[in-house]
């Protein structure tokens, strides 16, 4: 346990991409405060620290206006997860992945994790209208539980005559042509039908397993990194003190 005023390591990072007003911050908040909160737009981007089990994980929610949109790829640097979030009422939210965000994840890890996460359900979608209720945290999966916030109110309810203008079929095809995009193995890749969600950041729906299931693929990222972190370094063929030996020669 870190001491007082200590900041933890992260072990790996996970960045949540998307235009403006798709709802990034408000899916964080509502994972680490169980709450949904009326946010402002990110400017450039926020870092938020959080520990699952034993491990500590960086999540970076970023800025989807234009001006900041070179940060990026700075953010993206080194991430095991990405989330590319796009809103289900706005199909240009969904195009907007594709031309402007999806390149950024170049300076990504080489095996990142990605998942495609369609959010405001609960305008579309009667099944997303039933509130998550607060306090119930991931623990009950094996997860950390989350203490909900004692400063946010129950959010007003969802009305259900807006139309959905992203269908989960079109972000399955998204994350097909990801997964061409970054070369990655598409046998060993996760299966699009386990990486496209439909969320709601007001309600809570579905928010627990977006963030669960990444967490549980990038595991492995996370045991081996620190494997190679807290392994000593072992001198197989004694060169070191055959270098030693000699320039104690030197001296005599």
């Amino acid at each position: 346990m870190p001491g007082p005023g200590k900041m933890r390591k992260p072990d790996i990072k996970l960045v949540i991409l998307g235009d403006m007003n798709v709802g990034k911050t408000s899916l964080l908040h509502r994972y680490t405060e169980r709450c949904f909160k009326d946010t402002l737009s990110t400017v450039g981007g926020a870092f938020f620290l959080k520990q699952w089990g034993p491990y500590n994980i960086s999540i970076w929610d970023t800025a989807g206006r234009e001006q900041f949109h070179g940060l990026g790829s700075m953010y993206c640097r080194g991430a095991a997860a990405i989330i590319l979030t796009y809103d289900v009422t706005n199909w240009q939210s969904l195009v907007e992945l594709e031309e402007r965000f999806l390149a950024l994840t170049d300076s990504a890890n080489s095996d990142c994790i990605f998942a495609v996460a369609g959010n405001k359900a609960d305008l579309t979608d009667v099944q997303a209208q039933a509130l998550t209720p607060e306090g119930v945290g991931p623990e009950e999966g094996g997860g950390v539980g989350i203490t909900p916030h004692p400063s946010c109110p129950t959010p007003p309810a969802s009305p259900t005559t807006v139309h959905k203008q992203v269908s989960r079929e079109d972000a399955i095809a998204l994350y097909s042509r990801i997964v061409r995009y970054r070369a990655m193995d598409e046998e060993s890749s996760p299966p699009a039908e386990r990486m496209c969600f439909e969320t709601s950041a007001k309600t809570g729906y579905n928010v627990d397993t977006l963030f669960e299931t990444l967490f549980e693929l990038v595991l492995p990222s996370i045991l081996k990194k620190r494997s190679e972190r807290d392994s000593p370094t072992v001198d197989l063929d004694g060169s070191h003190d055959e270098v030693k030996s000699k320039k104690a020669q030197c001296c005599v």
